[in-house]
């Protein structure tokens, strides 16, 4: 399931423009950010010797996903990558409400 543009109306937010710069631009937590860069900076590498931009759209849709999770939820894309880090180093990783729990809660009966 991807984000859509109707998942923002009742946010009051405006899902980012499907560019580079409109992306980038979303990407508040540093890093998404980062890691945005690096993949640029590999996938284009990659469309100069292939001369294939399916790299290039898969990636823009890619971070897409990505800046539209941030506009909705900046402080829970913070958390997950907070979570990521721990769960790398080794340390105990707080749980989350079971899945079953979350889509009850929007009305979806598993």
């Amino acid at each position: 399931m991807t984000a859509q543009p109707q998942d923002f109306i009742s946010l009051g937010a405006a899902p980012p423009e499907r560019n580079l710069r409109a992306i980038r631009a979303a990407l508040v937590v540093p890093e998404d950010r980062e890691a945005f860069d690096a993949g640029l900076k590999a996938v284009l590498d990659e469309v100069r010797v292939s001369l294939d931009l399916e790299a290039l759209h898969t990636f823009v849709h890619r971070w897409w996903i990505s800046a539209c999770d941030t506009t909705k939820d900046p402080e829970g894309r913070r958390q997950m990558h907070v979570r990521a880090q721990q769960a790398l180093a080794g340390e105990p990783v707080p749980q989350g409400r079971p899945w079953r729990e979350i889509l009850a809660a929007r009305g979806i009966d598993v």
